[in-house]
C-alpha cells in the first residue's frame, strides 16, 4: 500500500475549539460511535490515546459488506469511507468530548472528500451515529461550530445512520503504533497525537 507524502500544510484544524453544548446522556460502561476522517491510521491513532476508550478499530463503512476490501475502496466507487469504531466508557469519557476531538485533532472538517494528500470519497468526513441521540448532539455541535465561525471555512462532515461496519485489514490496525517510523506517519499523523497531549492533556493516556 502506498500513501503519498507531500509537503503540503498539517492540519489547519488542528486549534483549540469549545466543547459541545449539549451531550448524550450516560447510559452503562459500553458505546460506539463510528468516525471518517481521511486515512485511518491516524484518526485510529489519536482514538488510541484517548482516556476512556476502550477500542479503536479501523474499518469501511458508507458501502456494502462485499465492497470491504482495501483495494476496492480505494477506487472511491464504493460509498464506503475509511472510517474507526470508537467504543467507549461514557463514564470516563463523553461523546461530546470525543466530538471534539474528533473536530479538532483527528482530522480537518472542511476539507471536501479528502484529507491532507489522500484525495476521494473514501477519504471524507463523517460521523456514522447509532442512534438519534447521537445524531442529534453532533449535528447540533456542527452548527455549534459553523455559528461560532471556528474554522475559515465551513464544516463539510456528513452526519448519516450507520448500516454497517467493517473491520480492515490486519495490517491496518494499529498502524501508527506498530509503525513509529513510516514517513507518512511521521509527517501526517504524530502531529495529530502532539496536539490531542497538547489540548487535551487529562485525556491522554
Amino acid at each position: 500500500m502506498l500513501r503519498l507524502i507531500l509537503l503540503a500544510p498539517l492540519l489547519c484544524a488542528a486549534a483549540e475549539i469549545p466543547a459541545p453544548s449539549t451531550d448524550v446522556a450516560p447510559k452503562g460502561q459500553n458505546a460506539s460511535i463510528v468516525f471518517a476522517g481521511g486515512c485511518f491510521w491516524g484518526v485510529e491513532g489519536v482514538f488510541d490515546h484517548v482516556k476512556g476508550v476502550k477500542q479503536a478499530v479501523s474499518g469501511y463503512a458508507g458501502g456494502k459488506r462485499d465492497t470491504a476490501h482495501y483495494e476496492t475502496v480505494e477506487t472511491g466507487r464504493t460509498g464506503h469511507a475509511e472510517s474507526v469504531q470508537v467504543t467507549y466508557d461514557p463514564s470516563q469519557v463523553s461523546f461530546g468530548k470525543l466530538l471534539q476531538v474528533f473536530f479538532s485533532v483527528a482530522h480537518d472538517p472542511t476539507q471536501l472528500n479528502r484529507q491532507g494528500p489522500d484525495e476521494g470519497p473514501q477519504y471524507r468526513s463523517l460521523i456514522f451515529y447509532s442512534d438519534d441521540e447521537q445524531k442529534r448532539v453532533a449535528e447540533a455541535y456542527i452548527q455549534q461550530l459553523n455559528a461560532a465561525g471556528v474554522f475559515k471555512h465551513k464544516i463539510v462532515t456528513d452526519v448519516t445512520a450507520l448500516n454497517g461496519f467493517y473491520a480492515a485489514e490486519d495490517y491496518h490496525q494499529h498502524f501508527l503504533a506498530k509503525n513509529p517510523a513510516n514517513p507518512y506517519i511521521v509527517f501526517h499523523d504524530l502531529p495529530k497525537l502532539q496536539q490531542l497531549r497538547k489540548q487535551f492533556p487529562d485525556l491522554w493516556k
